[in-house]
């Protein structure tokens, strides 16, 4: 897959955990972990937007294009 998702990375520089997050976005840990570990089919906008106001960054700071 040409996207990578470094959620762990920006969950890690802010010092927050799985079920912190999952928490405060209103999402299943479960379905957090399936995004952190670069297993999603697809993310909402609306997740990406809580995960973003969350985490204080932007959405190129978790996702990333890359040629495969």
């Amino acid at each position: 897959m040409g996207i990578k998702v470094h959620l762990d990375v920006m969950m890690a520089q802010k010092g927050i955990g799985l079920v912190e997050l999952a928490n405060k976005i209103n999402i299943t840990p479960a379905n957090l972990s399936i995004l952190k570990n670069n297993k999603a089919k697809a993310i909402r906008f609306t997740t990406l937007e809580a995960i973003c106001r969350e985490l204080d960054c932007q959405p190129g700071d978790i996702i990333e294009y890359t040629k495969e």
